[in-house]
């Protein structure tokens, strides 16, 4: 294992503290329990969104903290759920009045703790709503969840509904909108490399020189099948063809295509990706209005990418457009 690390144990603890000082002007990072805040949070009358899941996915979440996307983030060591305490303690943080949305990824450790947390805030005196992400269209359940896996439209939906809460929408109409942000997306993933926790030191599985997992989750998770290694075109179709089948997406659709880098794939090989998506999303009549390409969801050093269709109308598109100021997603602000 080669890594940049001083202390397995050690190293979310260490990277937040870096984190805090790279960007003081953005946040506060609070360090018993963890959590990331928008720096002039609680914002009084203002809807507070909260989201959280396992370190290791970064710039996810913590990284899209700020003001036109998420109040608070919760980090939990590697690949690993934070706790019932992070989420209270965030959630209080993010309290200005309003009620506070969590948006949870559909991870049966992530679910069972927000659900507590979510409680705990509600007999505090906290108006609590949560939603689930579950777009992943790659498998129906997996090593860690019951149903589908909450992945690239949870990055998504904090952008837009936290431009929504940023313009004063109440927390039910907030909430709604993230279901509707969930409902209108689909993912796929694949990877080219295994991840190494730091913890382990060992890789997470194995891929012989020659192959890929189609469907892999963010945490390693196996996928639909391993198939020997083919060029950017094909991937594209066996990524794209699923996502667009499953909602179904048809001809005459807008969409958000959102390429996103699992944390080993240079830029270089991203925007090829796009290339072939964009000719397959016309040669099915479907508009790209908008895009995102970068590594945004992580998985550690996984070498791979995941491709994101967000169905979108005309005002999504604006509350995408709108302001946002965080680590990870900046533009008009």
């Amino acid at each position: 294992m080669k890594k940049l690390i001083n202390d397995p144990a050690d190293v979310v603890a260490e990277s937040l503290r870096g984190f805090a000082a790279a960007h003081a002007d953005l946040v506060r990072v609070n360090a018993d329990p963890a959590y990331v805040v928008r720096a002039d949070a609680p914002v009084s009358g203002k809807v507070g969104i909260l989201s959280g899941g396992g370190s290791g996915h970064e710039p996810m979440h913590g990284g899209f903290v700020g003001r036109g996307m998420l109040d608070v983030a919760c980090p939990g060591e590697v690949f690993t759920s934070p706790t019932p305490d992070q989420m209270l303690e965030a959630t209080k943080a993010v309290d200005g009045g309003a009620g506070v949305l969590h948006i949870v990824k559909n991870y049966t450790g992530d679910i069972l703790n927000f659900e507590m947390a979510a409680d705990l805030a509600r007999e505090e005196g906290i108006e609590v709503e949560a939603v689930i992400t579950n777009d992943d269209v790659a498998v129906q359940d997996s090593l860690y969840t019951a149903g589908r896996r909450g992945v690239g439209v949870t990055v998504l939906a904090e952008k837009i509904v936290g431009a929504a809460a940023e313009e004063g929408k109440d927390l039910a109409a907030v909430a709604e909108l993230c279901r509707r942000v969930n409902a209108e997306g689909r993912t796929m993933g694949m990877a080219l490399t295994s991840c190494t926790v730091p913890a382990a030191g060992k890789p997470t599985f194995e891929l012989g020189e020659s192959e890929m997992e189609i469907g892999i989750g963010i945490h390693g998770e196996p996928g639909r099948e391993r198939v020997p290694l083919a060029s950017a075109k094909e991937i594209v179709e066996r990524l794209a063809g699923p996502v667009i089948d499953d909602l179904p997406f048809a001809s005459g659709d807008r969409v958000l295509a959102f390429v996103n880098g699992m944390g080993g794939t240079p830029q270089i090989e991203l925007y090829l990706v796009y290339n072939e998506l964009k000719q397959l999303l016309d040669g099915r009549g479907i508009t790209i209005e908008r895009n995102l390409v970068g590594s945004y969801i992580t998985s550690l050093e996984m070498a791979g990418c995941s491709i994101t269709l967000l169905r979108l109308d005309d005002e999504l598109i604006r509350l995408w457009d709108a302001p946002v100021l965080t680590a990870g997603l900046r533009w008009g602000a």
